[in-house]
C-alpha cells in the first residue's frame, strides 16, 4: 500500500490532498499541484487526466516544487501506484512486432544505445516488474511506464518516437 499527498502551493504549503490509490482525476480535490510528499510506495504522476500526458517517477521521499520531480508545470491530474514485485525482465527488438535483433534485460541500464548499440528499440515484452523507460540517457528526459506486458509498437507505451535512452527497474529502495 502506498500513500502520497500532493499540495497546490511550494513547500508543502497551501490545500493537500492524500491519496492511497490510482486516482483517474485529481482535479476534483486540487487545481494545481507545486509540492508533494510520498510516503510510501513508488508512483506515477501523469500530466492530465485518465494517465495521459507527461509522466513523472516519483518514490519516497520530499518534492518541494515541481522541478524536482522533473515536471514541467504545476498540473499533475492523475496518478497511478507501482506494485512491488521482486524480479524484473524486459525484452528489448529493433523493430516492431518483435522482429529484429532482441536483448533482454534484468538490471537498471543508465545507458541503452551504450549497451546494446541502438539507439532506438521499436517494441517491448515486459516479462517481470515493472520498469521506467526515459528517452535519454542517464535517466533524464521524458518517462513512461512499462507494466508487464506486450508493447508492439512505441506508440503503445505512449512515446512520440522510438528513442529509448535508459531503462530503470521500479523498486522502492526504503
Amino acid at each position: 500500500m502506498g500513500k502520497i499527498t500532493f499540495f497546490e502551493d511550494r513547500d508543502f504549503q497551501g490545500r493537500c490532498y492524500n491519496c492511497i490509490s490510482d486516482c483517474p482525476n485529481l482535479r476534483v480535490y486540487f487545481s494545481r499541484c507545486n509540492s508533494i510528499r510520498v510516503d510510501s510506495g513508488c508512483w506515477m504522476l501523469y500530466e492530465r487526466p485518465n494517465y495521459q500526458g507527461h509522466q513523472y517517477f516519483l518514490r519516497r521521499g520530499k518534492y518541494p516544487d515541481y522541478q524536482h520531480w522533473m515536471g514541467l508545470s504545476d498540473s499533475v491530474q492523475s496518478c497511478r501506484i507501482i506494485p512491488h514485485t521482486r524480479s524484473h525482465k524486459l525484452r528489448l527488438y529493433e523493430r516492431d512486432d518483435y522482429r529484429g535483433l532482441m536483448s533482454e534485460l534484468t538490471d537498471d541500464c543508465a545507458c541503452v544505445p551504450e549497451l546494446f548499440r541502438l539507439h532506438e528499440i521499436y517494441s517491448l515484452h515486459v516479462l517481470e516488474g515493472c520498469w521506467v523507460l526515459y528517452e535519454m540517457p542517464n535517466y533524464r528526459g521524458r518517462q513512461y511506464l512499462l507494466r508487464p506486458g506486450d508493447y508492439r509498437r512505441y506508440h503503445d507505451w505512449g512515446g512520440v518516437d522510438a528513442k529509448v535512452g535508459s531503462l530503470r527497474r521500479v523498486i522502492d529502495l526504503y
